[in-house]
This record gives C-alpha cells, sequence and structure tokens, in this order.
C-alpha cells in the first residue's frame, strides 16, 4: 500500500491491551479483559509506534480483582486531552502528556467517552448505567440524564459504589459518544442505533440498521462507524443521512476488518480503528460477521483516500501491546519558537 497525501505528521491512537487471550474453554471468564491502558503515538509515513501513556487504575477506583482497565474515548481541546477509563477521568497537557486533571465517582460504570463543555464542564457518557453526565471538575454533578428518556436512578441506586466490578450488562441502550452541535449535546446510542439531543429528544439521527460509536464533527459532517465497518455521514444543519461508506469495499479480499470504531477525517483521507473481534457472550453484538470472512484482521488502523475509494495503509497495533481501539486522533505539535 502506499504513503496517504497530506497525511498528518503523527496520529494518538487510545485504547488497551488485553489482560488474557485465552479462549474461553479454558476458563477465562470473558474476553474483555484489559490490564493497562494505552495512549500510541504512530507516524503514518514510517509506521513508527512510540508509547505515549501507560495507566493503571488505582485499587480505590476499580474492581478488587482483575479490574478491567483500558482507555475509552475521549477530546483533544486546546492543546488539552480530556480521557476516560472504565470508572475515571483524566486530563492531560498535550504533546507533553503531563497529567494535570483527575475524576472519579461511585457512579461512574463503564464509561465511554468525556469531552468539555461549553461552560468548561465535563460532558460524560456514562455507558454502563445509561447515562450522561454533565460534571464540574472538582465532581460535581450539574445534570443527569437518562438516554432513553427515564428517571436516571429508576434502575440504579445512589448508594452503590458502581466502579467496583458491578456489570450491569445487558445496557438497554450504551450511550457510547457525546458532542455538541452549537450548545447543544447530543449522544450516540449503541442500541438504539442513533443520537439524540440530550435537551429535546425528538431531534433524533438515525443511523441504520447496526450498532454505531462516534460522533465526529468536521467542516459541517457528523462521522460515525458501525460496528459492520461503515461510516455514516450525517449533514450537522439537516441531520440527514448525505452517504454510507462501507470500508469493507474497499478491500480485495473477504476479510473480517474488526471492530469498527474510532473515526479521524483528515482533508480528503479518513482514519480508522479496527479491533480485532473476539468470542464474546454477548454475541448478539457480533451477529453480522457468521459465516462471512475466510480471516480475521489484527487490531489495526486505516486510511482510506475517499476521493479514489481506496484503502492506503493499513497499520498492525497488535505488536506494540494494543489489543482494542476507541479513538484515533491528530497528534499536537507546537510550533517552533
Amino acid at each position: 500500500m502506499n504513503t496517504p497525501t497530506h497525511a498528518p505528521q503523527s496520529l494518538y491512537v487510545f485504547g488497551g491491551q488485553q489482560r488474557n487471550l485465552r479462549p474461553l474453554s479454558s476458563g477465562a471468564k470473558s474476553w474483555y479483559q484489559y490490564l493497562k491502558g494505552l495512549i500510541l503515538e504512530v507516524c503514518p509515513v514510517t509506521h513508527e509506534v512510540s508509547t505515549r501513556v501507560t495507566y493503571v487504575t488505582p485499587p480505590n477506583a476499580c474492581a478488587e480483582q482483575d479490574p478491567t482497565i483500558l482507555f475509552k474515548s475521549g477530546t483533544i481541546q486546546d492543546n488539552r486531552l480530556y480521557i476516560c477509563t472504565q470508572t475515571e477521568v483524566l486530563l492531560y497537557t498535550l504533546p507533553d502528556f503531563t497529567q494535570v486533571g483527575y475524576l472519579s465517582l461511585p457512579c461512574f460504570n463503564d464509561v465511554h467517552h468525556v469531552r468539555p463543555t461549553p461552560t468548561n464542564n465535563l460532558l460524560i457518557a456514562n455507558s454502563g448505567l445509561d447515562m450522561v453526565l454533565e460534571v464540574t471538575l472538582d465532581g460535581t454533578i450539574v445534570k443527569e440524564w437518562n438516554v432513553l428518556g427515564k428517571e436516571p436512578w429508576a434502575r440504579f441506586s445512589r448508594t452503590v459504589d458502581y466502579r467496583k466490578g458491578i456489570s450491569t450488562k445487558p445496557h438497554a441502550s450504551h450511550p457510547n459518544h457525546v458532542f455538541y452541535l452549537g450548545d447543544e449535546p447530543w449522544a450516540t446510542r449503541f442500541e438504539q442505533h442513533d443520537a439524540i439531543s440530550l435537551t429535546d429528544p425528538q431531534r433524533r439521527i438515525a443511523l441504520g440498521t447496526q450498532r454505531v460509536h462516534d460522533g465526529v464533527l468536521h467542516e459541517g459532517m457528523l462521522y460515525f462507524t458501525s460496528v459492520n465497518g461503515n461510516v455514516i455521514v450525517v449533514n450537522s444543519t439537516t441531520l440527514d443521512v448525505e452517504t454510507i461508506i462501507d470500508l469493507n469495499e474497499m478491500h480485495d479480499e473477504q476479510i473480517q476488518l474488526g471492530w469498527c470504531r474510532g473515526v479521524m477525517p483528515h482533508e480528503k483521507l479518513m482514519w480508522v480503528g479496527f479491533s480485532r473481534l473476539r468470542p464474546t457472550k454477548w454475541r448478539e453484538n457480533v451477529s453480522w460477521v457468521l459465516n462471512r470472512f475466510n480471516r480475521a484482521s489484527p487490531t489495526h488502523i486505516a486510511c482510506y483516500d475517499l476521493a479514489k475509494g481506496q484503502c492506503t495503509v493499513e497499520i498492525d497495533l497488535e505488536a506494540h501491546g494494543l489489543n482494542a481501539i476507541f479513538g484515533v486522533f491528530p497528534a499536537v505539535t507546537l510550533p517552533d519558537r
């Protein structure tokens, strides 16, 4: 494959390293076991990869035995990275990755995404409780939304510490990404295959038949991924689907690309993350993959030239310890002084 034209100088890729690669029959409880969060910096031209952050959640903010620890998705704004683990929110300055903020609340369970609000609070997709939260930097909860329009605490208890290995699956909605259109907060709903306005749930973007991630706003368009390798592009003004890009069609062979999650449009290119599919007890989430592909790709990022309809680069990240990808972002570079 060729080097992409107009490639960013480097990329940040967020995710985690898997704890256990044994088959389920050997006694492992689940394939979803990760021992640490990783942030990699990847050069698209040379394919060089460096580890920028290795992170392990402290014991007070996770399960006592075999905690699941990995970075989920985040947001880069004003040379700051807002990123989450299952049970925490962390802030780093960029490009030095100095940690300058930390937050963990008992209600955090399977947190998937965090971003700053227009008022400098945090908007958090708290997937395990089917909620989105607005929280101040010191941990005061300002607003709680149940993304199905229900009372936020009807199913859950305010007195339980949900960071301590408590499973709330199956999730009724699983909001996994939050974004703003102007000052209007939105959330992507995995199970409903859509995105909704949190302040006016009648405003809804239907995104097809597969479960979805992301909600990246770029030049007036919203980019969503579906788990089966589609990118759905939506006009952020009309809320209409403009196009659906089937990434599978840009590959010559019947290869299973992986769990598609993490998208970064860049000029005429689009970078996408894929996590290797592994057995799961929630098999309905991957029913689309059965009996269709000859082999599975490793966890990797790929670059697509949209004008040519081609995949131009694939970079395997499993050799660098990354087994799940949740976000792909352009790296921050400071101007020369």
